[in-house]
């Protein structure tokens, strides 16, 4: 069984639609790459996975239970939307660090107050934080950032800002991690650390999606890839198989433009 499934997924905002039909699914420990021009639905897509957006039709199932159904109210309410988003980590474009707060604390502060809805958090508060804080640090050395755990946002580079964003993502232990786009605010120089850790996270089998415009990055670490333009998946398949061997005409125009950019 598919760790998530993704059933016929519309999006509209107003009269225009921004996602159309959209229906894909994901083995657990596989590495999803979404590709497509600017303004082809990817963002939203991973907004909807997220419950940042709400679809207007379809439904979304994690390990075989629906967390959503845009024809049941039930899976809809405003009160399961944080449990259901535990379920997806997610790393923006921009890192959205805390600037009050160091890299660790970054990283540990949403599973300390999550931890505080526990029945055993009172009597158990030490140990419980201690967990807590000894997971944040190994996350920051998986990361290369052992030595940057008590640095603050404005110390940091862009690229080690967004490597402590991806800890933070894991520290939640999400079913499925996203990325949207997480080198397009970096310099070139920054960009190849960042995708170093994606690389390494793909070869210890994190399930993943990551919408990319890096192309060769996309063919060699991702399982598989999904092409979208206009709103729709045009072709999905194999990460080679798409990249380098289109069926798809559309397909075909977009990756004839971005090699000659």
């Amino acid at each position: 069984m598919p760790i998530l499934e993704v059933h016929h997924i519309e999006k509209h905002f107003g009269a225009t639609r921004v996602l159309e039909d959209i229906s894909f699914s994901l083995e657990e420990g596989r590495a999803l790459a979404i590709i497509g021009s600017s303004g082809s639905g990817k963002t939203t897509l991973l907004r909807c996975l997220n419950f940042l957006e709400t679809p207007d039709r379809g439904q979304i199932l994690v390990r075989g239970k629906t967390l959503f159904d845009a024809g049941d109210p039930a899976t809809q309410r405003e009160s399961e939307i944080r449990k259901k988003r535990l379920h997806f980590g997610m790393v923006f474009q921009s890192f959205h660090l805390f600037p009050q707060y160091t890299a660790l604390e970054n990283v540990t502060l949403a599973p300390r107050l999550l931890a505080k809805e526990r029945p055993d958090f009172k009597s158990t508060r030490r140990e419980i934080c201690g967990e807590i804080e000894r997971r944040g640090k190994e996350l920051l050395d998986q990361m290369g950032l052992a030595d940057r755990a008590r640095h603050y946002p404005h110390q940091l580079s862009g690229g080690q800002q967004q490597r402590v964003a991806i800890a933070r993502a894991l520290a939640m232990k999400p079913d499925i991690l996203c990325f949207d786009e997480p080198t397009s605010a970096l310099d070139p120089e920054l960009t190849g650390e960042v995708l170093k850790v994606i690389r390494s996270l793909a070869e210890q089998k994190t399930t993943m999606i990551i919408v990319t415009h890096e192309m060769a990055f996309a063919r060699d670490v991702a399982d598989q890839v999904i092409f979208m333009d206009r709103g729709v998946i045009v072709e999905q398949g194999e990460a080679r198989q798409v990249i380098e061997r289109p069926a798809r005409e559309r397909t075909r125009q977009f990756l004839a433009r971005y090699a000659q950019q």
